[in-house]
């Protein structure tokens, strides 16, 4: 199920990213632009109706996909690390062995 959501997601994301590059440049940032902002025109736009769509789904499968991690019984992979050989291994080291550095 994740892997299914994940793929959709990724999917999601290209095209959303694609569809904010198609769009026309109206210029000015976050300075303002034309003053048309919210016009018939730029509303009424195919790019601009896609892009919203394809926002509220990639922020779904984003919430979605949040929740079932949290939710899932995955241990983790530093549960499976076996603390007592590292430990076993520090304690054979003699100290007198070591080479001297000076």
């Amino acid at each position: 199920m994740n892997t299914f959501i994940l793929v959709i997601h990724l999917i999601v994301a290209i095209t959303l990213i694609a569809l904010i590059l198609l769009q026309r440049s109206e210029g000015g940032g976050l300075v303002g632009g034309t003053g048309d902002f919210m016009s018939s025109r730029s509303a009424g736009n195919i790019l601009t109706r896609l892009t919203s769509i394809f926002g509220v789904i990639f922020f779904s499968t984003s919430l979605l996909l949040a929740v079932l991690s949290s939710v899932s019984d995955s241990d983790s992979i530093v549960d499976d690390l076996n603390e007592v050989e590292l430990i076993d291994q520090i304690e054979e080291i003699d100290l007198n062995d070591l080479p001297d550095l000076n």
